[in-house]
């Protein structure tokens, strides 16, 4: 859960109020003047995925291993492409067609455009609140760390704006 959230609020562009994990790294990385340029889920065995984070610095080139949890909310901090192998996607049971948006490099990697988030229910009752009362909730969503409530009020005020 919390690494679905670290996840989820660097790509809704959120703000939290004390720095997580993932930012921490991230600013480590670039005061010691490394940069992460790929992510790869490199592996899967007896269901568990791995992944490594491919970073760039005084010394060359580095892979660390990673939880891919981990490594993907480290790869969007920095901007950095994620890949997988087919074969992975294909031991997972996961199905490509022409509709996803896949772009194949090469002839055994791929990168996958995350799924357009999916409205909920709960947003529907937002469209009746304030613009105060909508500041208040989002103030209290990041207070208590709830950054997909607080994205959806985010977008509620931004439709209004």
């Amino acid at each position: 859960m919390f690494e679905a959230q670290a996840i989820a609020i660097e790509i809704e562009k959120i703000k939290p109020n004390r720095p997580m994990t993932h930012d921490l790294f991230r600013s480590f990385a670039h005061e010691f003047h490394y940069e992460v340029k790929e992510i790869i889920i490199s592996d899967l065995k007896e269901g568990v995925f791995f992944a490594q984070i491919v970073c760039e610095g005084i010394n060359g080139q580095v892979k660390v291993d990673a939880r891919p949890s981990d490594a993907i909310a480290i790869g969007l901090r920095f901007d950095a492409p994620i890949y997988t192998y087919e074969k992975i996607l294909a031991e997972a049971g996961i199905v490509l067609t022409e509709e996803d948006e896949v772009k194949e490099l090469g002839s055994s990697e791929v990168t996958l455009n995350p799924e357009p988030k999916k409205a909920s229910a709960s947003s529907e009752s937002l469209k009746d609140l304030s613009v105060d009362k909508l500041n208040e909730m989002l103030d209290a969503a990041l207070a208590e760390e709830d950054y997909e409530r607080a994205a959806e009020i985010r977008d509620e005020l931004s439709r209004r704006n």
